[in-house]
């Protein structure tokens, strides 16, 4: 499953250059797993009303091309493999042109709300992804 989440460039999150403050990236990744979760059937607010809660544990960058303030960004967001107690989001930024931009992942794990302790992912969101 492939997810697209198209996001509009602030001028809050640019640099002095109008370019995109690297620390921005992180919200977008934020913005584009939730959304993805949202389209697999499994938003992140029941998630966490059932008690599940999913902190991140580790975020890759890597810079290809600069964004600009103002351009129309297309975040391509993929779970590869069968979440168990984590759960890795793979991300392709493309630019307005549609040239790659940034390429990211992240790793979150699935945590018992009330103990704080990891737990296996829910049955129900692997078949959802379809993994």
């Amino acid at each position: 499953m492939v997810h697209i989440t198209e996001i509009r460039v602030r001028y809050a999150e640019t640099d002095r250059m109008q370019r995109v403050y690297h620390g921005s990236f992180v919200t977008y990744l934020e913005v584009a797993r939730v959304e993805c979760l949202r389209a697999a059937g499994w938003p992140y607010k029941e998630l966490e009303n059932s008690g599940i809660l999913l902190p991140v544990k580790s975020i890759e960058l890597d810079f290809v091309l600069p964004v600009e303030y103002d351009e129309l960004i297309r975040i391509e967001t993929r779970v590869l493999e069968r979440p168990t107690a984590r759960i890795r989001f793979s991300y392709r930024i493309f630019k307005e042109t549609g040239e790659l931009a940034v390429t990211a992942s992240t790793d979150l794990v699935f945590v018992d709300g009330a103990t704080g302790r990891p737990r296996r992912a829910p049955l129900g969101l692997i078949e959802a992804l379809g993994l």
